[in-house]
């Protein structure tokens, strides 16, 4: 596969149907954490990044190794979080391909990541 991947995760806390959903405890260890770890053990995946906007997701997913953009509190969507972090965090590091991973998506493997990523790349 050419041109670097990278799966970025949007994570907010303020969540209007759970809030503090991405450090809800499953199986011992935060939800992001499971997607994080599906993420980043994907072989077509260069780079994971967690990009959210609260302090408290922050210091969790530095706490277990994870790379985090911190962005603004009043993006609409997690597409916007991550363009902030691609832009405005990386501004000279950019990918060839972004993934956006959803933070609430526990089971996701990384053989699915690596199945999509390329088909993806296969028909582009």
């Amino acid at each position: 596969m050419e041109g670097s991947v990278w799966a970025l995760i949007p994570a907010r806390f303020a969540s209007t149907r759970l809030s503090g959903k991405p450090l809800r405890q499953i199986a011992g260890k935060p939800l992001i954490r499971w997607v994080w770890e599906a993420a980043s053990s994907a072989k077509s995946i260069s780079r994971t990044i967690v990009a959210t906007d609260d302090e408290r997701i922050a210091a969790a997913t530095r706490g277990f190794g994870a790379e985090c953009a911190m962005t603004d509190p009043h993006h609409r969507s997690g597409t916007d979080r991550i363009a902030e972090a691609i832009m405005a965090t990386y501004p000279s590091d950019r990918p060839d391909y972004v993934v956006n991973i959803q933070g609430d998506e526990p089971l996701l493997t990384a053989d699915l990541i690596d199945e999509f990523v390329g088909k993806f790349i296969e028909s582009g």
